[in-house]
């Protein structure tokens, strides 16, 4: 059987979905409603979007950067 040597498995694309989901996840929990020209709205310096949500999306994109540098198993041939 030939199997051809990709550069990703199907672990590195695994970790690659899971990083962007995080980094997703991340980009939600800094959007909300912001304030108008009416009305000032406080809530947009909360601690969720201000601290927790920057180092969930940190660690999204480092564990993309793992899931690509990330070099698959090589399988021996019998």
């Amino acid at each position: 059987m030939d199997k051809r040597n990709f550069a990703f498995d199907k672990t590195n694309f695994i970790l690659l979905a899971i990083g962007m989901i995080v980094v997703i996840i991340g980009f939600i929990l800094m959007s909300g409603g912001g304030s108008t020209e009416s009305a000032y709205d406080p809530e947009i310096f909360n601690a969720m979007r201000i601290k927790v949500a920057p180092v969930i999306c940190f660690v999204g994109f480092v564990s993309m950067v793992y899931a690509i540098i990330r070099k698959p198993k090589d399988k021996e041939e019998a």
